[in-house]
């Protein structure tokens, strides 16, 4: 008889996921909202930055595409002038510096400071596009690590509550502890569900600014090459 009790309380228990929710415990559920929150936040950054990422790669191939079949004129082009891409930013800074270094009369050493200062306009304007590409990056680190201990602290708490009620009741069987039970073990899945994109997104993400910097160095490299060239010829102006 004890037995076909304890059986009928556990089969009257309901595990779905709504039951789970609105029956847990106050903390429970304000641990099951945040990882909700978070795992929402990570997605919107996610898919922000799949296509800003990509779009950002994409667009400084076309313009060093354009740069090498000679489209910018040369060291010609004026701050404005060209796309609103990285590698355009990039080259504007060179631009720059040679659209001011011509106004000066060439001396002996002025090919070689105006190569140091544009490679100095370039890394920053290099710094600030990484800056701007990496910007979301913090917050799929921090949910990727925060989450899952948020969730073990759920899982603990009804845990906690599990043998409260044993203590209350007096009772060890099924129907008294399957429910704390399984609202711990809610958390502590949706913690992982909030962690694991995150952290697999993160290590793309971070991947792809890294080509993206190596992309963005070693344009800088070609057009400091050519701008030496022009700087050194004496008939510049």
């Amino acid at each position: 008889m004890e037995s076909e009790a304890i059986g009928t309380a556990a089969s009257n228990t309901d595990f779905s996921l709504i039951a789970l929710i609105f029956e847990a415990d106050p903390v429970v559920k304000l641990v099951m909202f945040m990882l909700f929150l978070a795992s929402v936040w990570s997605w919107i950054v996610i898919g922000e930055k799949l296509f800003s990422l990509g779009s950002a790669r994409k667009k400084a191939r076309q313009f060093e595409d354009a740069f090498w079949n000679g489209r910018t004129e040369d060291l010609d082009l004026r701050p404005g002038a060209g796309g609103g891409d990285a590698a355009s930013r990039v080259f504007q800074a060179a631009a720059r510096e040679w659209s001011d270094a011509r106004r000066v009369p060439p001396g002996s050493g002025e090919a070689t400071a105006l190569v140091n200062r544009a490679e100095r306009s370039m890394r920053a304007t290099i710094d600030r596009e990484l800056g701007r590409a990496g910007n979301g990056l913090g917050v799929l680190a921090t949910i990727g690590s925060a989450s899952p201990f948020i969730g073990l602290f759920g899982t603990v708490w009804g845990i906690m509550n599990a043998f409260l009620n044993i203590a209350a009741q007096q009772d060890t069987s099924l129907g008294t502890v399957a429910g704390p039970i399984a609202e711990a073990l809610f958390a502590t899945g949706m913690g992982l569900v909030a962690a694991i994109p995150a952290v697999i997104f993160y290590n793309k993400f971070t991947g792809d600014l890294t080509r993206f910097a190596d992309q963005l160095d070693a344009f800088s490299q070609d057009v400091l090459v050519r701008l030496s060239r022009r700087a050194s010829d004496p008939a510049r102006d």
